[in-house]
């Protein structure tokens, strides 16, 4: 199936666009979607793992699953003062 990523921040910095279509399996979870991501792109390397990630714009936990046509946001943890 097919998923779109965006991605925000500096991720989208490293990666050098803002989005990406991933062809995945039908059954996987988001944090394996962050694996087929990595190796797309290792530029991203261990930077994806503190990320938060949210499915059609609601923050999800990594264990969730992705479905056809899910639009899955990648935003890196932000700090601040």
């Amino acid at each position: 199936m097919k998923v779109k990523v965006k991605l925000f921040a500096m991720l989208r910095e490293m990666a050098g666009r803002e989005e990406t279509i991933l062809e995945v399996p039908d059954e996987i979870s988001c944090e394996e979607v962050l694996l087929h991501l990595q190796t797309e792109l290792p530029v991203l390397g261990s930077v994806l793992k503190p990320c938060l990630i949210a499915i059609n714009g609601r923050y999800v936990d990594k264990v969730v699953d992705v479905s056809e046509g899910d639009e899955v946001a990648i935003l890196p943890p932000v700090s601040g003062g």
